[in-house]
């Protein structure tokens, strides 16, 4: 999956990436972050990493998915 490293705790995810417009993602979701340091999109399963937490520089296949709201 793919892993953006992000500076705030929510964040919005659209399915729109690499030249992808947002009409052809899926519908815009909110994901909160928790003390896991990622949270995974549970549409696309993009990874969204928040820098300077525990999940920052780690081997993101070595971290089990985590979809927001779980803990």
């Amino acid at each position: 999956p793919e892993v953006t490293r992000v500076t705030t705790a929510r964040v919005s995810c659209d399915g729109a990436h690499d030249g992808l417009p947002a009409s052809l993602g899926h519908p815009r979701v909110f994901l909160e972050i928790d003390e896991h340091g990622y949270v995974d999109c549970g549409y696309c399963d993009r990874r969204f990493v928040l820098e300077g937490g525990p999940a920052d520089g780690a081997d993101q296949a070595s971290l089990r998915d985590i979809a927001s709201g779980a803990s």
